[in-house]
């Protein structure tokens, strides 16, 4: 199957909504029925048919909910209702809701859907699709499980489609072979089910999602009475999906923000400096990023290009004592996830690195390549691999076995933080950048800042707590590849997930790729012992306007 390009139907966002059925814990199934959606709650042991349009939810299985408590992965074939508890597959009739035994697995089935005569089984403990006969019980074949969490299943035509709560991931799967067409990352984390709907003109993408969520609760028996506590929340929202083959990646669901960046001059210590520039990165255009407008903040700049990067650039006289001001730029912007398809066979052969592109080989931000510990490294990371993109994975791989995350107030170089074994996003990023140009592949950074991931926050303004940076890898004849510095080190010794390797979610803002986020000058040479920090406070504010409707 090699489709010249796949997509959700565009839609019509008066008649998209998040989907939130009054009284659920935790979906862990959902599946159409005519118009409404049969959801199991897990927690709860609730079947659940709820009207997409008003949210009325009715209880299904009224006598039978304890038999439904901890099943998953619900799947509805004509007028059989298929699930999964423990290490067992049931079915039941609509309507009559007692369960029968399938078949039994030697470990914990996750998700069920079933097409015509064959029904198909996720197990993350066993790493597979299992594929059986649905008259003889038998097992035909398996296909492997692309992700490394549970996942659900569900099966549309000649595709099978998986969602994964670790990988945040919907894959698209040839049914035939098992092979991945393409995935797409999913705007909220911990997606836990999926269906079509049955609108043959649509066909609707919906997914669920469970997790907790923290709030501030008002107790009035505790002083102070505010306290931090977290609460069940559950919801279905509808998935957007385009897939470019020529282009090698997948889009999902997109949102229009706007970003401001303002620093606000207040010196730790007085400073008189004349002719200064000040240089502050813009948001870049890509594949998944599009930069509607940008305009000034507080003081007029004039905008240059660096390395195809565009800079706004403020200029003073002079900055006497006592001097303030509020300068910086506002962006409207629209940003969709990402999700690159490649294999190693893509890219068994592919030309020599450009030389202008040498420059992304070197050491040049204090990388510490020439130490012992650092080049030890690089030879540990890929061993004796040789394909490009099996190395950028394996030293990916080798820095998350090295380090740990943690929060540091500067940043150390590579063989500082290797031997410390702990290490910032920043330093995560050294690492890999140190390793990987070692290994001939070269990298840029990127990033800066992400808007904090609440895409039913509209209108609101929210403040990102850190700043963040992240990195591109060239592979050339194809171009840059984004990869998450940290993020994706979420377990001891493995296995990682690979969401983030190769894409990027809505709520990354790529700004100035391979350069400076910010530099400042003085009569043209940059001052060594004054920092920006010690000059600014910095102000960063992203408000989520509404929801993209097309690709």
């Amino acid at each position: 199957m090699n489709p010249a390009a796949i997509s959700s139907p565009s839609k019509d966002l008066s008649e998209r909504r998040t989907i939130r059925p009054i009284g659920a814990a935790a979906l862990a199934g959902i599946a159409f029925s005519g118009d409404k959606l049969i959801a199991l709650d897990t927690i709860k042991g609730h079947l659940l048919q709820i009207d997409p349009k008003s949210e009325n939810t009715t209880i299904l299985n009224t006598h039978q909910v304890a038999d439904f408590i901890n099943a998953s992965g619900l799947c509805l074939w004509q007028d059989t209702l298929w699930c999964t508890q423990e290490d067992t597959v049931y079915f039941c009739q609509m309507g009559d809701y007692t369960l029968k035994s399938f078949v039994t697995l030697p470990y914990r089935a996750n998700g069920v859907a079933v097409w015509e005569s064959t029904v198909y089984i996720t197990c993350q403990k066993a790493g597979y699709i299992l594929i059986y006969d649905r008259h003889t019980r038998r097992q035909i074949t398996r296909f492997y499980a692309p992700g490394v969490g549970i996942e659900n299943i569900a099966v549309r035509g000649e595709e099978i489609w998986i969602c994964d709560s670790i990988e945040q991931t919907v894959y698209c799967l040839d049914r035939a072979t098992g092979a991945i067409i393409f995935s797409v990352l999913t705007p909220f984390e911990h997606p836990t089910a999926l269906a079509f709907d049955n609108n043959p003109q649509k066909q609707t993408l919906y997914v669920a999602y469970a997790g907790e969520e923290a709030y501030i609760r008002d107790n009035p028996n505790a002083d102070p009475s505010y306290e931090l506590t977290y609460r069940d929340r559950t919801f279905i929202h509808p998935l957007d999906y385009y897939y470019n083959p020529q282009g090698r990646y997948a889009l999902s669901n997109g949102y229009l923000i706007e970003m401001s960046y303002v620093e606000e001059l207040a010196p730790l210590e007085e400073v008189d400096l004349e002719q200064v520039e000040w240089r502050i990165a813009l948001p870049s255009t890509s594949d998944r990023q599009k930069v509607r407008s940008i305009e000034p903040i507080g003081l007029p700049f004039t905008e240059e290009e660096l390395n195809g990067q565009k800079v706004a650039v403020f200029k003073f006289d002079t900055l006497k004592p006592g001097e303030r001001h509020l300068f910086g730029w506002k962006a409207l912007i629209e940003v969709r996830s990402i999700k690159y398809r490649l294999t190693p066979k893509d890219v068994e052969k592919i030309p020599e690195l450009a030389p202008e592109l040498q420059r992304y080989l070197i050491d040049d931000d204090e990388l510490a390549m020439d130490n012992p510990i650092v080049s030890r490294a690089a030879r540990s990371a890929i061993g004796t691999e040789t394909n490009i993109l099996r190395k950028m994975y394996s030293i990916r791989n080798y820095v998350y076995d090295q380090l740990s995350y943690g929060i540091k107030p500067h940043i150390d170089t590579p063989d500082i933080v290797l031997d410390r074994g702990i290490g910032s996003c920043g330093e995560y990023v050294g690492v890999l950048l140190a390793l990987s140009r070692l290994n001939n592949i070269a990298c840029r950074t990127i990033g800066r800042y992400k808007c904090p991931p609440y895409p039913e926050q509209k209108n609101i303004p929210l403040q990102p707590d850190f700043n963040h940076v992240w990195l591109e890898f060239y592979i050339p004849s194809l171009g840059w590849l984004p990869m998450e510095s940290n993020p994706d080190d979420v377990g001891e010794n493995g296995p990682y997930p690979s969401r983030f390797f190769m894409g990027l979610a809505w709520y990354h803002v790529e700004i100035g790729k391979g350069i400076s986020f910010e530099t400042f000058t003085s009569k043209g040479e940059k001052l060594e012992d004054i920092s920006i920090g010690d000059l600014a406070i910095n102000h960063i504010r992203f408000t989520i306007l509404e929801e993209l409707a097309e690709f």
